[in-house]
């Protein structure tokens, strides 16, 4: 009996158990532990900003206000772009640039076979038309930012610019949209910029199809604003 206690006891001193140190003893070290724990969260909770603050509510500085000249300089009535082209004119143009984006995307997520998310008051995806180029543009930006798709089907591995062009070709829709009597044309350089941010989408995605209509649409846009101009010079309008 006694061999056998002794041999509890040892076993008792090696496992570290309550047992060894005591209950009490054990229980406070336990205490101090999660004390200790409790402190260590607390002081990381202090360090963390609240939610509806940012880095603008610390330590900053403001710039010295610009002097009258400056300000007065800067603050005289905006310089009209020229515009050569009819709201009609602008929005075929927007039409066949989206049109060909359109295409372009559908052909892409066909090529790689990605997901296309169901909707229930949406038709199955059959051809390019049965989304609109800005729903295309929204399924590419998600597979891109969920990283669906993979850099290397990318033209250059452009994985980050491509997120920045599909948004600026989303905001270059909204140019068709709105009272017809309301709306004001845009400037020539707004449509050749549209059309050649659309240009970029289907470089980017490869698709030297879309590339070649696009590069072809923005010619034939530049050739007839340059030709107005022209026009309008031998006028002396401009």
């Amino acid at each position: 009996m006694a061999l056998r206690r002794q041999s509890q006891d040892s076993f008792v001193l090696q496992t570290g158990s309550p047992t060894s140190q005591g209950y009490a003893d054990y229980e406070l070290e336990t205490q101090n532990r999660r004390g200790a724990e409790m402190g260590r969260a607390a002081r990381y909770h202090t360090r963390r900003r609240p939610f509806n603050q940012d880095e603008f509510d610390g330590p900053s500085q403001l710039l010295p206000l610009p002097v009258p000249q400056q300000e007065h300089a800067r603050s005289q009535t905006l310089p009209t772009l020229p515009v050569h082209l009819e709201l009609e004119e602008q929005d075929e143009i927007v039409l066949h640039v989206n049109d060909i984006l359109s295409r372009c995307a559908f052909h892409f997520v066909a090529k790689y076979q990605f997901p296309i998310p169901l909707e229930r008051d949406k038709p199955r995806v059959r051809t390019a038309a049965d989304r609109e180029w800005t729903e295309w543009a929204y399924l590419l930006k998600r597979l891109a930012t969920k990283r669906r798709i993979p850099a290397r089907v990318l033209y250059d591995n452009q994985i980050k610019q491509f997120v920045t062009t599909l948004e600026n070709s989303i905001a270059v829709r909204q140019s068709s949209r709105g009272d017809q009597q309301t709306r004001t044309p845009k400037d020539d350089r707004y449509m050749l910029q549209l059309v050649s941010a659309g240009t970029q989408v289907a470089r980017i995605l490869m698709d030297s199809l879309s590339m070649e209509q696009l590069d072809a649409l923005y010619r034939q846009t530049e050739s007839v604003i340059l030709e107005r101009r022209a026009r309008l010079r031998g006028l002396g309008f401009q």
